[in-house]
């Protein structure tokens, strides 16, 4: 019998490719039921929850909004092991600096900025915005999903909004892009990342692989 015999839902509220997750999460959990789905009962019934997320965060706020997402996310964290990706993440937090200003579901702390138009690097070189492609990610803290990833592995991010890592008591991991950011956040039974794992060749498939093993 499969270790991976459980059930993983990943929110549909029409904002990304869910189904490259749905399809990653079945290629490392053989023997998982993966569901792709905005059904509050069905993703109560599971026993891991994905919160993905691509596009402008005042699209998905408003989509959350009307489909209700934030309090079956919000109950999911307080029951289950949940993986938010990318705006996922992002939508989380308190606000974010996208759209002329949007409140999100403030269920971390922190803010969400914008990289600017002058972004430099360390040398003085221009930096394009949006950030895109490969970078390194720094583990700051030892946790379950990065069991397996070597330190400073490379992850595949596309965004121009980042999460702070300032002040923010919740940092998994940062990313060097002009500044650190927050690449990974943790909080009790939540990991979340600004990148894709489901992008990011074997670091990625590892940090899902994982994922399917946790108890939160």
């Amino acid at each position: 019998m499969s270790e991976f015999r459980s059930h993983i839902a990943v929110i549909d509220y029409g904002m990304g490719n869910l189904h490259s997750v749905a399809k990653a999460l079945e290629h490392v959990c053989p023997g998982a039921k993966v569901s792709i789905t905005v059904d509050p009962a069905l993703i109560e019934d599971a026993d891991r929850v994905v919160f993905p997320g691509v596009g402008a965060i005042r699209d998905c706020m408003g989509e959350i909004q009307r489909l209700n997402v934030g309090d079956v996310v919000s109950k999911a964290m307080k029951t289950k092991p949940v993986l938010a990706i990318c705006v996922g993440m992002q939508a989380l937090m308190q606000h974010s600096e996208e759209n002329g200003g949007v409140d999100c579901l403030g269920l971390l702390p922190g803010q969400v900025k914008f990289f600017g138009d002058n972004l430099q690097d360390a040398q003085g070189a221009k930096l394009k915005v949006p950030h895109m492609g490969w970078n390194n990610v720094h583990q700051r803290i030892d946790h379950p999903l990065w069991q397996g990833i070597e330190q400073d592995s490379r992850f595949y991010f596309v965004h121009s909004y980042y999460v702070d890592a300032q002040g923010n008591p919740n940092v998994a991991g940062t990313c060097d892009y002009g500044s650190d950011f927050a690449a990974a956040l943790s909080y009790n039974n939540l990991f979340a990342v600004q990148f894709h794992p489901e992008k990011s060749a074997d670091a990625g498939l590892q940090l899902l692989r994982n994922f399917c093993r946790w108890m939160g």
